[in-house]
């Protein structure tokens, strides 16, 4: 949900009109961005040499 849906502030609304709703795409690729390095630096599945378990 975008903060323009929720306030009452027509300048928003018509900024979003015409540059597009920017903290929603930054949130978005923020959300990606930490999905992707969660991803990266899972290292659940590296496991010891058996010779120091």
């Amino acid at each position: 949900m975008s903060f323009a849906s929720s306030t009452d502030a027509p300048i928003y609304e018509t900024l979003i009109g015409e540059r597009g709703d920017v903290p929603a795409e930054t949130r978005r690729a923020a959300e990606q961005v930490q999905r992707e390095v969660a991803q990266a630096l899972d290292f659940s599945t590296v496991h010891a040499p058996l010779g120091q378990r």
